[in-house]
């Protein structure tokens, strides 16, 4: 049964990523979302899916009962909900403030920043360098 959980988890990986590589800011969107949802399922998959006792203790225990669910991963998806879900927010708002300002959601069409050149790369000369040294 993991095999069938895994092959489904891969395809839609694989889905994602495709989306991802895409040129428009949408597709990209919604692969960034894909790939969030597919960690939640690994995160759920590796702690082992079953029909299992919630992970509740009684008053005075100091361990989980026997068969109990690990709570762990349970936690781990909840914080990895809400690291996808501001991630995605933030791209999105981030894609709203681009198509704002250059009217396109096209990854060809933004090139400002290439056409001012590197920042790294200083076209005058130093100030103490020698004539021989330019």
């Amino acid at each position: 049964m993991n095999l069938i959980y895994a092959a489904g988890i891969s395809a839609i990986l694989a889905v994602g990523l495709y989306l991802l590589l895409s040129r428009h800011v949408v597709r990209m969107i919604y692969g960034v979302m894909l790939i969030s949802a597919c960690v939640n399922l690994v995160i759920f998959l590796a702690g082992r899916i079953g029909a299992n006792a919630p992970p509740v203790m009684a008053a005075g225990e100091t361990m989980l009962a026997e068969g109990a669910a690990n709570p762990l991963p349970q936690a781990l998806v909840l914080t990895a909900i809400v690291i996808g879900f501001s991630l995605v927010a933030f791209v999105v708002a981030l894609a709203l403030k681009t198509y704002r300002r250059l009217n396109t959601l096209d990854q060809r069409a933004l090139g400002e920043a290439e056409a001012l050149g590197s920042p790294y790369v200083d076209a005058r000369p130093h100030a103490g360098a020698k004539e021989a040294d330019r």
